[in-house]
C-alpha cells in the first residue's frame, strides 16, 4: 500500500512536469511552423521583387516581337526585292521565324497559355501568307503585298489577339 502511495505521489509530481511538457511541445511547434512560413514567405517575396523586372522585361519583348511579325508591320517593314511571289513569301516567313526564335527564351518567364497564344499567332501569320501566296502566285509580289494588306485591314490580326492577352497577363501581375 505503501508502495501504491509512493508511485501516485511520484504520478501527482510528474504529471505537471508532463502536461508543461505537451503544452511546450505543441507551443514551440506552432511557433517553428510559423517561422518558417515566414521565412519563405520573406524568400518569395526577394525572389518576386528580383523576378518581376525580368519577367515584365520579356513581356516588353513579346510585344516587340507580336508587333513585328504583326503582317501590317511586317508588309511594310519588309519590301519585295523581285516581283516573284514565292521569293516575296519566303522572305516574309524567314523573317517571322527569325523574330520567334530570337526570343524564343523569353518562354521561360510567362504562361504556357501565353506562350501557345504567341506560337498560335507567328504559326497563323504564317499560313495566311502562304494562303495570300497561293491565291496571287500570277499576279506577283507588290500584289501579295496588297492583297494581304486589304486582308488584315478588314480583320483582326492573329498578333494582335495575342497581343491582347499579354497585356491582360500582364495587368494581373499588379
Amino acid at each position: 500500500m505503501e508502495e501504491m502511495t509512493q508511485v501516485i505521489q511520484y504520478v501527482a509530481y510528474l504529471l505537471p512536469a508532463i502536461v508543461v511538457g505537451i503544452v511546450a511541445y505543441f507551443f514551440f511547434r506552432g511557433h517553428t511552423k510559423n517561422e518558417e512560413g515566414r521565412r519563405r514567405y520573406l524568400i518569395q517575396k526577394e525572389a518576386q521583387n528580383k523576378i518581376l523586372p525580368t519577367r515584365l522585361q520579356s513581356y516588353e519583348r513579346l510585344t516587340l516581337l507580336l508587333e513585328r511579325i504583326d503582317p501590317n508591320s511586317l508588309l511594310i517593314r519588309v519590301k519585295p526585292f523581285s516581283n516573284e511571289v514565292e521569293q516575296y513569301e519566303k522572305l516574309l516567313i524567314e523573317s517571322i521565324e527569325k523574330e520567334y526564335e530570337h526570343n524564343v527564351t523569353q518562354q521561360i518567364y510567362v504562361s504556357p497559355e501565353c506562350w501557345n497564344l504567341i506560337s498560335a499567332a507567328k504559326n497563323a501569320t504564317i499560313h495566311l501568307i502562304r494562303q495570300g501566296a497561293m491565291h496571287e502566285k500570277e499576279n506577283g509580289a507588290d500584289s501579295l503585298r496588297e492583297y494581304l494588306l486589304r486582308h488584315f485591314m478588314e480583320e483582326i490580326t492573329p498578333s494582335q489577339k495575342a497581343l491582347a492577352y499579354v497585356k491582360k497577363e500582364v495587368s494581373e501581375l499588379f
